[in-house]
């Protein structure tokens, strides 16, 4: 049964303590935070996913600070940039896995490269022996190879440095890798290099697949109790490895050839040849230009040689695209965000280029006499700047197996 209501002496009539009344929601003002949201980098979706292009610029910026410098400390900077970034932009795919990889290439070229320093001999000279290995005498015709002899510190160091160099280059490729979706890349190229980027997004992606491959091989034979390392365990898991990438490119084949991969449109021959003469002079000139802006007796002419060959190259480009039939389907677009991530690495790329050349001896330790390197103020700054996508590039989404775990 319900209980009798119960009279409540007004507060106002017998003096009593006032009752509390439910107070009015307060409705939050929109226009607080707003600036802050619009910095704060969302999660990633379709509409506002991130340029492929914009991470391989990002990257290529990196790399190009990289082989302006030969300073450990430096390129130790730049590894753990950009191996942060890739902590916090990767997403669960394939190919964003193989960052690890490329760090163990790069390990494996600086221990390759300091070998062949001790076993072939190096030109720098040097006074502080470590060990005399015994030499082995050569002809004449193979003067200046040296088998063996005596070994220093200042070239062991110099072959560190060397190797450190190549491997911070190939660290920062596998970044752009590992954060890159190469189907969208592969999308985003324009219709005259559709078939030469086929080629060059399907040899992109076999590394990350082989890694993800051979890593589940040897996750199952370790939950089935089986061994994972040596000749025969390798040999086990190479086959199923090449089996699986075998038909992979099966698919792959039959999906382009129910798509019809390989129409064109018919183009007159002299718009052909003049295509042709444009995009391989545009795309000499791009080269010889980037290999001049990393040497540095290049620098009077690497820049309007780079910019000659981008507009050549880029005519040739639009020229070569009508004999493309394909379509675009929801193109990805060079947003504010994507921008920023390449003007990041353009801008470690431009201070590093700079910084080269007000303090050459702090990008380049002296190995003969051997001091020990030390980091410079600016150029680590700069560096600090390819930080900035870890920031403001969208986050991607947590897979399910995360969702759980967390």
């Amino acid at each position: 049964m319900s209980q009798p209501p119960v009279d409540r002496p007004h507060p106002r009539l017998d003096g009593g303590a006032p009752i509390a009344e439910p107070a009015e929601p307060t409705v939050p003002d929109p226009s607080a935070g707003t600036w802050w949201r619009a910095l704060r980098a969302p999660e990633a979706d379709r509409r506002n996913a991130l340029h492929p292009g914009a991470w391989w610029l990002w990257a290529l910026g990196l790399a190009t600070a990289a082989s302006r410098t030969t300073n450990p400390l430096l390129l130790g900077l730049l590894v753990a940039v950009a191996g942060y970034v890739v902590a916090a932009r990767r997403t669960d795919a394939p190919w964003a896995r193989s960052y690890a990889a490329f760090v163990k290439l790069g390990l494996f070229v600086i221990a390759v490269r300091v070998l062949f320093s001790v076993a072939l001999g190096s030109p720098i000279p040097g006074t502080h022996t470590l060990l005399l290995l015994p030499e082995v005498p050569l002809p004449d015709w193979a003067r200046g190879i040296r088998v063996g002899g005596r070994i220093t510190a200042e070239q062991v160091v110099f072959a560190l440095y060397d190797g450190a160099k190549l491997a911070t280059l190939l660290i920062c490729v596998g970044a752009a890798n590992a954060l890159a979706n190469p189907a969208r890349l592969l999308k985003s190229l324009p219709g005259a290099l559709y078939e030469v980027g086929v080629a060059v997004v399907v040899a992109m992606t076999f590394a990350p697949n082989l890694v993800a491959d051979i890593a589940r091989l040897r996750t199952a034979r370790r939950l089935r109790g089986r061994r994972t390392g040596g000749i025969g365990a390798i040999a086990q898991i190479g086959l199923p490895v090449l089996e699986g990438a075998l038909e992979r490119s099966i698919a792959i084949a039959a999906s382009m050839d129910a798509r019809g991969y390989g129409r064109s449109a018919q183009v007159p021959p002299a718009v052909r040849h003049t295509t042709t003469a444009l995009t391989l002079g545009g795309l000499l000139g791009v080269c010889a230009g980037s290999y001049a802006l990393l040497t540095a007796e290049g620098g009077s002419y690497a820049l309007p040689l780079l910019f000659i060959g981008l507009i050549t190259a880029v005519a040739g480009l639009r020229l070569g695209g009508r004999r493309s039939v394909r379509t675009r389907y929801r193109p990805d677009r060079f947003g504010p965000r994507s921008w920023c991530v390449a003007g990041s690495g353009a801008a470690v790329a431009v201070l590093m280029i700079w910084a080269g050349g007000y303090a050459p001896d702090a990008l380049h330790p002296s190995v003969v006499p051997l001091v020990v390197p030390a980091l410079p103020l600016w150029p680590a700054l700069s560096i600090l700047i390819g930080l900035l996508p870890a920031f403001i590039a969208p986050v991607p989404p947590l897979s399910q197996s995360t969702k759980e775990s967390a």
